[in-house]
């Protein structure tokens, strides 16, 4: 078993971007869903009462939720236009965060993404708040690599 590297606390805020095959197409102020979880089936073994053995079913991932302010680049929402019109292309991508220094930390690889939501903003002429956009994307694996 290896030894788990430290990561270094250099404190202040983390910066992130998002690449769809191979290209930046942007930084976003939140992105969620990069999650993994491994289901599994209780299996209880005849005169064994303590507890169950556990069969790992399948390992599911959660859409990925990416938000930004509005901008004049239309790639995401022609993306999810495209697919909207049975148009599916199949993305791999990466969230990627940055250090403080503007280094890369790490990355979180998704596999053949497409987007199937999309949420333009909510408008109030009486607001202040930034215009946000969001695309939701199904993916079929999620991987983490840590920068050394």
């Amino acid at each position: 078993m290896t030894k788990p590297t430290k990561l270094r606390n250099i404190g202040g805020a983390f910066r992130f971007k998002v690449e769809l095959d191979g290209l930046i197409v942007g930084g976003f102020s939140e992105v969620t869903g990069m999650k993994s979880e491994i289901e599994v089936k209780p299996f209880w073994e005849g005169g064994l009462n303590t507890h169950p053995h556990y069969m790992v079913q399948h390992t599911k991932f959660p859409n990925i939720v990416l938000k930004r302010g509005i901008s004049n680049a239309s790639e995401l929402w022609d993306w999810y236009y495209n697919a909207s019109q049975g148009k599916i292309t199949r993305k791999n991508g990466s969230i990627i965060l940055y250090n403080t220094e503007g280094n890369e930390m790490c990355r979180w690889n998704f596999t053949n993404a497409f987007p199937v939501k999309w949420n333009g903003p909510d408008l109030n002429a009486t607001s202040v708040n930034v215009a946000i956009e969001s695309i939701e994307l199904v993916h079929e694996g999620l991987k983490t690599i840590f920068k050394k």
